[in-house]
């Protein structure tokens, strides 16, 4: 079913009964991926969602424009416009490749620089009615660590976003009684 979960659930568009389709539409939903499951399970549920409103959906990832590697000296680093690979392109082949099985044909895009603002700024640009994008759920710490890109598109983007959490849960994580 358009816009379910792999689980059966649904998103609340596809639930809801006498909606106006004509006012319930979008244009385009911008639709972020690293190639990390969770952001797997966020091109899915955004492809249902294009689906279900009739949206053209917009697939990004976001690469570094530069590479950062030690240097000579103790403590010293280099900074290295970064090469695009094919590794950088493989989140993207595997979305459109979703979208292919789903019979759906999608715009895709390679953007260069800070996540955050790359997305944010693409999102500007394109008019995305709404940015889907998943979260790899490292906890507190560890965002604290090392940031969150979809916690900083969340707070900069001036549109709505929405987060999708991977949906499994690993076996150690299970609570028993």
């Amino acid at each position: 079913r358009i816009g379910a979960w792999p689980d059966g659930r649904t998103t609340a568009a596809s639930d809801a009964v006498g909606t106006d389709r004509k006012e319930d539409t979008m244009k385009s939903i911008l639709i972020a991926t690293d190639g990390s499951p969770s952001a797997q399970e966020a091109v899915a549920f955004g492809l249902g969602l294009a689906e279900e409103h009739d949206a053209e959906p917009v697939i990004v990832h976001v690469v570094p424009a530069v590479d950062v590697v030690p240097g000579a000296g103790f403590g010293m680093t280099a900074a290295h416009v970064h090469d695009v690979t094919e590794l950088d392109w493989a989140p993207l082949e595997e979305a459109a490749e979703i979208a292919g099985h789903r019979g759906k044909h999608v715009r895709t895009k390679l953007l260069r620089g800070d996540a955050v603002q790359q997305i944010v700024a693409y999102a500007d640009s394109i008019d995305a009615e709404l940015i889907v994008m998943g979260s790899r759920g490292h906890g507190a710490i560890l965002n604290t660590l090392l940031g969150s890109v979809s916690h900083g598109v969340l707070h900069a983007a001036r549109r709505p976003v929405l987060i999708v959490r991977e949906a499994s849960v690993p076996a150690e994580a299970t609570v028993t009684a």
